[in-house]
């Protein structure tokens, strides 16, 4: 059967029967390799196919979009006139407007003549010529590799507020293009790919697939844990256990990533279980790496975000002088959604000195992360203050975009946990759902048929017959015999509305075409 992606890891709990086999590779294909070939195309060849599966044209929803907004595509008229793509984790471009301060701060960096015309707010003039200065005079010049070393103090003090006074060093502090480039050179130092037995790393199971392909494709084996669907996608530590022990034989475990809060699965940590984590990690002597850059976007009853960080360091001596720790951050997540900037940053916390000074040369071998990026952070770190001419507008925006989530969250969770062979945990952060379908035998049979995964099968014909397109859950990887989607809440209340109206006409009628 094709897949979702392609994936080497060891099996997840449940797949295989007996001893866990070596690590292994799984073909598996994109959803928008599939796609690629039209909507009416059928199942997709295996022959051809880069090593990422998405087809060597590299198709994108985008185009999809452009060939489903017309009545008409292929000579097949669609029952619907706009594709609704909440395929991606991108702010912007489900309809989230972009942040007026934000913007009106970095058009001035680009066009400095903003700075002293009368056209901009005070503050935003301000922050803008002392940006300016951080960057040399202008954002086409080259930084510091580490980053701008004003930025980079001022994320140190906004991650020292953040903590609760918890100490936080510039020195220790890195900024990269996205939060997912930082995240592969700490994976560069952990993994060796010449390692034998290979290096292994605990992974949650859903997880964001860029991740376990970044590792895999460094020389790593990734050790899935499953987190408790039954639960609220809870970290159970005794999964950890039962993980490690799998990887007996196969491959050494060095680190544990954890992605807090959860994406695809929406779930946020609480400070029990992270304690827990950090005692685990202490005593097997594992690298925390700590995935935090939706900490922005939570909004369920009785939750808060607390980092990792926090936590290790409220715990004290002597965890808090330790555990290894690894904390990822970024502007394209939360209430900012900057995805095209990239800008994010990476802390490290109780790493030894011969090693920092190998992170710093790693760093260093690149040029600077893009200077808007750069700058992007710091203004999420330091944004406007009661007072300021720009604050009450940056506050009734943030709050729209807060108040908007929370309304989505609510709908998502009440329409489908309402349809027949759907449930969907509490979403309480992150910015997707990540329902389970029940799908009827006859659904499994056709989409075997066709070669392909139950719900990649669902979510093709999802896009086919109501124009929505979502991510199918085997490519996050889960359970055997489960199958989930994932998609997008970040989008206007209108949108979700009209998304649940065409969700829910067609899984009805799907429902009733295989029962």
């Amino acid at each position: 059967m094709l897949s979702c992606r392609r994936r080497a890891s060891l099996p997840a709990p449940g797949r295989h029967r007996g001893r866990i086999p070596e690590w292994h590779t799984e073909t598996r294909t994109d959803i928008n390799t599939v796609l690629q070939h039209g909507a009416s195309a059928g199942p997709p060849h295996a022959a051809g196919w880069d090593e990422a599966g998405t087809g060597a044209g590299g198709a994108q929803p985008p185009e999809l979009s452009a060939m489903s907004r017309t009545p008409e595509a292929g000579n097949v008229r669609k029952p619907y006139g706009e594709l609704i793509d909440v395929y991606w984790g991108d702010p912007h471009r489900a309809g989230i407007k972009p942040l007026t301060f934000v913007r009106q701060v970095l058009a001035a960096c680009l066009h400095p003549q903003l700075v002293d015309s009368d056209q901009l707010p005070a503050d935003v003039r301000q922050r803008a010529q002392v940006l300016l200065g951080y960057a040399g005079g202008s954002v086409g010049s080259y930084t510091a590799t580490p980053g701008i070393p004003e930025v980079v103090h001022r994320i140190s003090e906004f991650i020292t507020r953040r903590d609760g006074g918890a100490p936080s060093y510039p020195e220790n502090i890195y900024i990269s293009p996205g939060s997912q480039w930082g995240l592969q050179n700490i994976l560069n130092i952990l993994v060796n790919s010449e390692a034998s037995p290979k290096t292994g790393v605990l992974t949650p199971l859903p997880s964001y697939p860029t991740t376990s392909s970044s590792m895999v494709g460094l020389g790593a084996v990734t050790v899935p844990y499953s987190l408790c669907e039954e639960h609220g996608w809870e970290l159970q530590v005794e999964e950890l256990q039962r993980a490690l022990e799998s990887a007996k034989g196969v491959c050494k475990p060095v680190a544990l990533y954890v992605i807090n809060p959860g994406n695809p699965t929406g779930q946020v940590q609480s400070r029990k279980s992270m304690q827990e984590v950090i005692r685990f990690v202490s005593e097997k002597r594992l690298f925390l790496l700590a995935d935090e850059v939706y900490q922005d976007c939570v909004y369920g009853d009785n939750c808060e975000f607390v980092s990792y960080k926090r936590v290790l360091a409220e715990m004290g001596p002597p965890l808090s002088d330790t555990v290894e720790l690894a904390s990822f951050h970024s502007a394209s997540k939360g209430f900012m959604g900057e995805c095209g900037l990239r800008g994010g940053y990476v802390e490290l916390v109780n790493l030894d000195p011969t090693v920092m000074k190998y992170i710093y040369t790693l760093f260093s071998k690149d040029s600077c992360a893009p200077v808007l990026g750069q700058l992007a952070l710091d203004l999420l770190t330091s944004p406007p203050q009661p007072g300021d001419p720009s604050y009450p507008l940056y506050r009734q925006e943030t709050q729209h975009i807060r108040s908007t989530l929370v309304q989505n969250v609510k709908r998502v969770v009440a329409v489908l946990n309402s349809l027949p062979g759907f449930s969907c945990q509490p979403v309480a952060g992150g910015a997707f759902a990540f329902p389970r379908i029940h799908l009827p035998p006859k659904s499994i049979q056709k989409a075997e048929e066709l070669g392909l995964d139950p719900d990649l099968f669902y979510c093709i014909r999802l896009l086919e017959e109501a124009g929505v397109l979502v991510s199918p859950g085997c490519e996050y990887g889960q359970k055997e015999g489960t199958h989930h989607f994932r998609f997008c809440i970040m989008v206007q209340e209108d949108l979700m509305e009209e998304l649940l109206r065409r969700l829910t006409s067609f899984h009805t009628q799907f429902m009733k075409d295989y029962s």
